[in-house]
């Protein structure tokens, strides 16, 4: 579709030759001589950028600069020009202010600029409710675990301490991470996060530091990493436990000296950024037995935060599973039977928090418009407090179905940790990390 441009000017030749000028490059253009006129079109029309007379016969033009610009892009036009009045519109809110006559270069250039200006605006306000659609929500409970975890929060979060966040697969490490950022003196900007356990050494490393034009078969370009974009901001790394002695190695410098290089590059660099890290592996033991530089360790845990379980704070459970079945209410206001709350707080929930969410919207979808959420609508896996393995399909499964449900089950029955998974079935740690990006288990 043609961006559509509002004139609003009472000179009428002015308006016209305005109008004929932008329709000549290949936009459409409508004029009104009056706010009275332009009101009309704008009740029926949402043009993409206004230009607007500095004096109409019947409205206050920074008024209406003032009024108009958070929803569109407006351009002051005026035969008076001078450095007050232009500073006192652009800090109404205009995008420009020309000086008439106008010369079709000037026009174009102006214009074709502020069209852009403005798209850019418009990306970036959608992707910036993306980001915030996608932001952990707020940490939920009122346990005597969460109220001390949310005192270990507000304690460290204003600081500049790196933090070692500790748990179970499940439990919510990166919504704690999360409260530790937007807490923190960084909040303005956004939180970066990286995945440990999901990427090869070789493609940790880039990810993290960035990579020189030529470092390897396919960099094609230089690109900065992820230290370097977190800059000012807080660095989340998931499944520390995960990387490999020659990554930690590389990022026990960073948190010592600040300092790191490219993959590829001689240039040693610097990078504002606060490291918040979090494992679901025990990382003193792991170091005590090699399987984590002990140095790192200790560096790591000068703050360590636990996050309990969450069969170590069930009162907190009939909350969570009020809190999700809000978030897919989908117009149906549903609660808890007094049966199925029962059933929720005599599990023992292997895959914590996850898991409660998981259930609770499956459960959503298996009550339809039923207000009330029955303990048949969890299905078998909760009428035991055992943990069971059990394969439902409603059709004949395919073997790639009956993996992916061997997989999740025994995720859930390991709490996450991969390596007990990988002991379990049988095969290679790094086929579990390739098969749960496979079947995409791993949110």
């Amino acid at each position: 579709m043609k961006k559509l441009i509002l004139v609003i000017d009472d000179d009428r030749v002015f308006k016209q030759l305005l109008v004929d000028q932008i329709a000549d490059m290949g936009l459409e253009a409508i004029g009104a001589a009056s706010w009275a006129e332009a009101s009309l079109i704008l009740a029926e029309r949402e043009p993409d950028l206004i230009f607007l007379d500095f004096r109409l016969p019947d409205a206050d033009t920074p008024q209406l600069v003032e009024a108009l610009s958070p929803q569109f892009p407006v351009i002051v036009l005026t035969g008076f020009g001078s450095i007050r009045n232009a500073v006192s519109l652009i800090q109404a809110g205009a995008v420009e202010y020309l000086t008439k006559p106008i010369s079709l270069d000037e026009l174009e250039i102006t214009l074709r600029r502020e069209l852009t200006n403005a798209e850019l605006r418009s990306r970036n306000a959608f992707y910036q409710r993306q980001l915030a659609s996608r932001r952990p929500g707020p940490l939920i409970g009122n346990s005597r675990a969460m109220a001390q975890l949310q005192s270990m929060i507000e304690a460290v979060a204003p600081t500049e301490a790196t933090v070692l966040i500790q748990g179970e697969s499940g439990t919510g490490k990166e919504m704690v991470a999360q409260a530790i950022h937007q807490c923190s003196l960084r909040a303005s900007r956004e939180m970066v996060t990286i995945d440990g356990g999901t990427l090869q050494e070789t493609l940790f490393e880039s990810e993290l530091f960035g990579h020189e034009r030529g470092a390897f078969t396919g960099a094609d370009r230089q690109k900065k990493g992820l230290i370097e974009e977190a800059s000012g901001s807080t660095l989340f790394l998931d499944e520390i436990g995960e990387t490999t002695p020659a990554n930690q190695a590389k990022l026990l410098r960073v948190l010592e000296t600040g300092t790191f290089r490219r993959v590829g590059g001689a240039k040693t660099l610097s990078s504002d950024v606060r490291f918040v890290v979090a494992t679901n592996r025990d990382l003193a033991d792991l170091s005590q037995s090699g399987g984590f530089r002990s140095d790192l360790y200790f560096r790591l845990a000068s703050f360590v935060i636990q996050v309990p379980p969450l069969r170590e704070r069930r009162e907190d459970i009939p909350l969570l599973a009020t809190h999700f079945l809000q978030r897919c209410a989908r117009g149906v206001e549903r609660k808890l039977t007094a049966e199925a709350e029962k059933l929720l707080l005599a599990y023992d929930w292997p895959g914590n928090v996850r898991e409660l969410r998981n259930l609770i919207e499956r459960a959503a979808i298996l009550a339809g418009r039923d207000e009330r959420i029955r303990p048949e609508h969890f299905g078998p896996l909760l009428s035991r407090r055992e943990y069971a393995v059990i394969y439902a399909f409603d059709h004949e499964p395919q073997l790639a179905e009956v993996e992916r449900e061997c997989l999740r089950q025994s995720l859930l029955r390991h709490a996450g940790n991969r390596a007990k998974v990988a002991a379990t079935l049988g095969i290679s740690e790094r086929n579990i990390y390739r098969l749960i990006k496979q079947y995409d288990l791993d949110g």
